[in-house]
């Protein structure tokens, strides 16, 4: 192997077990607060400088190689001895063991100085990290961010469950509380009097107070027509205009009016609808479930 080669080599092997020793740099939260600090985000930043200047020496090393620049090349060629420090091979008789296992010699090489360097550096990070998370407190630990997003997480789920989100024709439950009915009735008036009446007796649409229903009765039914609309009978899809929970109200609004019987009511259209809460009865024949 040319000296050439042996140095590039060399060069390679400190690059590659300098990338795996700052992976633990990276082992931090991607949420962390911005307007703090951190020493892992120094540290980061130390090791890409780091990693270009080693890179940029590379490019410069292979350029002034081909541009044949004798100074240059040894002056490379120190700082690279420097941080391996080999023993070269005309002299390793100076440090071959005394003991022979199988015609196999033993040389007693000391550790790379950038490996030593490296150990130091690790100690240093390590007594910078042990003050700064678990002494000063200064950044939060693992643990801490752990928490913190838990809770964030709740907070977003709590929003999430009041605004609906997550209210669909499979887990609507009917609203009986006065603030839904109050609301869901607000949402009727102006969305649905046009076709249903102000009492909800039938106009375009049908009577909304009777056991009648042609698309099915119950909050789960009601949901899913609300949604989805009926395009075939002139019934608009409402899910681009309201909320999953607006349409939880309104829907728990129509339920609440059953049985009033308002005046002018238009007569019954669809199947008899009787809720069974219970699933071992069965409602009675002819009854749509």
């Amino acid at each position: 192997m040319s000296r050439k080669s042996n140095i590039l080599y060399r060069f390679a092997g400190f690059l590659f077990f300098m990338l795996v020793g700052a992976a633990p740099v990276f082992g931090q939260s991607a949420n962390a607060p911005v307007d703090v600090i951190h020493v892992f985000t120094i540290g980061v930043i130390i090791f890409f400088i780091l990693v270009l200047l080693v890179l940029l020496a590379l490019v410069l090393y292979h350029g002034l190689v081909e541009s044949g620049t004798p100074y240059a090349i040894e002056l490379w060629r120190k700082i690279s001895d420097k941080l391996i420090s080999a023993t070269p091979i005309d002299k390793e008789d100076s440090i071959v063991l005394e003991h022979d296992f199988d015609g196999i010699r033993e040389l007693d090489n000391v550790l790379p100085p950038w490996w030593k360097y490296l150990f130091y550096a690790t100690i240093v990070f390590a007594v910078v990290y042990l003050v700064d998370y678990h002494v000063l407190n200064i950044s939060p630990t693992s643990e801490a961010e752990y928490k913190d997003e838990i809770k964030a997480a709740e907070l977003q789920k709590a929003e999430l469950m009041g605004s609906g989100a997550f209210i669909s024709e499979k887990t609507v439950i009917l609203l009986t509380d006065q603030a839904s009915i109050l609301s869901g009735g607000e949402i009727f008036k102006k969305n649905c009097v046009a076709c249903h009446g102000t009492k909800a007796e039938g106009l375009v649409g049908p009577n909304l107070t009777d056991d009648y229903w042609i698309h099915g009765g119950g909050i789960k039914n009601l949901f899913k027509t609300i949604t989805n609309g009926v395009p075939e009978k002139g019934m608009l899809s409402w899910k681009t205009q309201l909320k999953p929970k607006e349409i939880q109200e309104v829907a728990s609004y129509v339920i609440s009016l059953h049985g009033t019987n308002p005046p002018n009511a238009k007569p019954p259209q669809g199947d008899k609808w009787i809720e069974v809460s219970d699933s071992t009865k069965m409602a009675p024949s002819g009854a749509k479930l």
